[in-house]
């Protein structure tokens, strides 16, 4: 996980909802309940980036939009002209 300049986002959005529970109980927890947020949604945003990337490959035919096998296309390729 590294970090990136949109998770300056997710950091205000995270300190947010501390500032806003901190007034129904206390402040350590709501800071814990903060970190709790944040990591988990950064490790779900890196889980489901990678699982795109497995599935993308070597990219994506822009004839059919079939996955990419061996530098080919296995639809537009093997078609017969």
């Amino acid at each position: 996980m590294q970090f990136q300049r949109r998770d300056i986002v997710l950091i205000v959005g995270a300190f947010l909802i501390v500032l806003g529970i901190t007034q129904y109980i206390q402040f350590e927890y709501s800071v814990m309940i903060g970190v709790a947020l944040y990591f988990s949604i950064k490790l779900y945003a890196e889980k489901r980036r990678r699982s795109i990337a497995r599935e993308v490959g070597e990219g994506i035919c822009m004839e059919c939009g079939s996955k990419i096998a061996e530098k080919k296309c296995p639809n537009c390729d093997s078609a017969p002209e």
